[in-house]
């Protein structure tokens, strides 16, 4: 069997910041706290229990009693919940949005990382106790985000209008997705099981919020998966201090432009605002905008004095929502957490948030890129050793793929290299003997130069497409494969759900990833299922 691991950095789908980030340079050092190793946890261990608030333990356990009151919960989580309440408990996070069904396959692959890490803490660290945390994203407002997944490259859309943060969204009208969902899946005893989940998680609960807390607990509920939403007024009472700092100084701004200086060489991934705070209410999410004194909520007609919104802030601060510059603070401040696993893009934009949690004395977690799977069949894994390719090959840009099977097929060599590097050479020789006789004669030299290497280029793709008809069998199955696991030339993981994979596994598929992937390691894993 081919080899089924490929790192992230040859993989050829993360960014240059990521991959920099993954290699440890050394002029990104200045904006994260610790590289995760298993040994940066214990300095991190011993920091986050002497900056975080014991006090805060109780309003988080009992914010979470309060929002799992109506689950059937997992004794490991019950016990996890009740953990959180104990001054050596410590959590590993990570978040996600609301996505329909939820959404694309990596969804998994973050909470399998949490929860795996979690695992691997707990045996190198046994005096603690480790808790792996989905936060649910209920307060995004980007409903086009989040309604939609795919199953066998079909999208089931939820099409309705939306306003204010998702979480609080009706999941009326959602029987007719799961109509169009059960027709899609068929007859048998694992689309039964699909088509019960997601009648029970949406139909059967109000809102989205809920129904994502109930789908999230019957997939992970069994690993003690602890689920949060934090869009309460309990929780965003201990974060108000901060709130009332960004509303007064607007200091996320001034720490987060500083911190962009040294990201020049890449692209930004966010950008922040004055202020990176939103008003919200059930079906209202909008920026705070100051002026002349005046905060406004954007594209309404409220406003208020400063006096105003710092008494709104007392008595609900249940109607401040932090943004994505600082929401990560917001988790930060009250979960007792040592580590943030996130996507590419997560990973991109906490690099620019280190000298803000510093502002704010609140010590930065450990950033974990998410595991990244590619799950293929036995039947495909088959296939790939009878046209003698590697997983590693499966990652290359397809045109490029074929070319170099191509060369491999053919009995001769289809690269012109040597030649044109003899034809230089010659060239170079030309050249000399022009600026010795008559210098006007070099021009004309270097333009013959350029015709012959030009003439020599257009052979060679004439001979590699020659050569691609006669080897278009093989090369048809290579396209066909490559395909059926990079659907639309993209990674399976952003666009696939993880409904068609349990359709014909059902609880391997878990079981697998749960036994194979490993967070620290920083790999992209070929899962055989």
């Amino acid at each position: 069997m081919p080899s089924d691991c490929i790192s992230y950095q040859s993989s050829g789908y993360f960014t240059p910041l990521i991959t920099d980030y993954l290699n440890q340079k050394d002029t990104l050092k200045p904006l994260y706290h610790r590289f995760p190793t298993l040994e940066n946890f214990k300095a991190q261990i011993e920091e986050k229990q002497k900056n975080y608030n014991p006090a805060f333990r109780s309003v988080l356990a009992d914010t979470l009693q309060e929002q799992y009151k109506n689950i059937n919960t997992s004794a490991l989580t019950q016990h996890n919940i009740d953990l959180l309440r104990k001054d050596d408990t410590f959590t590993v996070t990570t978040g996600h949005q609301l996505n329909l069904f939820t959404g694309p396959l990596y969804f998994l692959y973050k909470i399998v990382s949490a929860v795996n890490l979690s695992k691997e803490l707990k045996a190198a660290y046994p005096q603690q106790n480790f808790v792996p945390v989905y936060w649910m994203a209920t307060e995004d407002h980007d409903f086009e985000e989040i309604n939609f997944f795919t199953f066998r490259n079909k999208k089931i859309k939820w099409p309705r209008e939306s306003a204010g943060p998702v979480g609080r969204f009706s999941t009326e009208g959602l029987e007719a997705v799961l109509d169009v969902f059960s027709k899609e899946l068929g007859l048998g005893k694992n689309a039964a099981w699909l088509t019960k989940l997601f009648e029970d998680a949406y139909i059967k609960h109000t809102n989205l919020a809920d129904a994502t807390r109930y789908l999230a607990n019957e997939l992970f509920s069994s690993e003690g998966l602890v689920i949060l939403d934090a869009d309460t007024a309990g929780l965003k009472k201990l974060f108000a201090p901060y709130v009332q700092e960004e509303l007064l100084k607007q200091t996320s701004h001034l720490k987060v432009a500083e911190t962009a200086a040294l990201l020049k060489d890449y692209n930004i991934q966010v950008n922040p605002r004055e202020i990176n705070l939103f008003y919200i209410e059930d079906t209202l999410r909008e920026r705070i905008i100051l002026q002349d004194g005046v905060y406004h909520i954007n594209n309404t007609e409220l406003k208020f004095s400063e006096d105003e919104i710092l008494a709104l802030l007392d008595s609900n601060p249940e109607k401040f929502s932090p943004n994505v510059i600082m929401r990560p603070l917001y988790e930060e401040v009250i979960l007792p957490n040592l580590a943030y696993i996130g996507g590419g893009g997560e990973i991109a934009y906490w690099l620019e948030l280190k000298s803000y949690f510093e502002s704010a004395k609140t010590t930065f977690p450990i950033l974990l890129v998410r595991n990244s799977v590619l799950l293929a069949t036995q039947k495909q894994a088959d296939k790939l050793d009878k046209l003698g390719l590697s997983w590693a090959d499966m990652f290359s840009k397809q045109q490029d793929l074929l070319n170099k099977k191509v060369q491999s097929f053919s009995e001769f060599k289809l690269d012109f290299t040597d030649q044109k590097e003899l034809l230089k050479n010659q060239f170079e020789v030309l050249a000399d003997i022009a600026a010795k006789t008559d210098a006007s004669f070099i021009g004309a030299v270097k333009a013959q130069e350029i015709k012959q290497i030009k003439g020599l280029e257009n052979l060679e793709k004439r001979l590699l497409k020659a050569e691609k008809r006669n080897h278009t069998e093989q090369l048809e199955r290579i396209v066909l494969l490559q395909n059926e696991l990079f659907p639309g030339k993209g990674l399976q993981e952003r666009k696939a759900n993880f409904s068609e994979f349990y359709l014909e596994f059902d609880g391997s598929l878990l079981s697998k990833l749960f036994s194979q992937l490993k967070p620290l390691e920083q790999e992209f894993n070929v899962v055989i299922l």
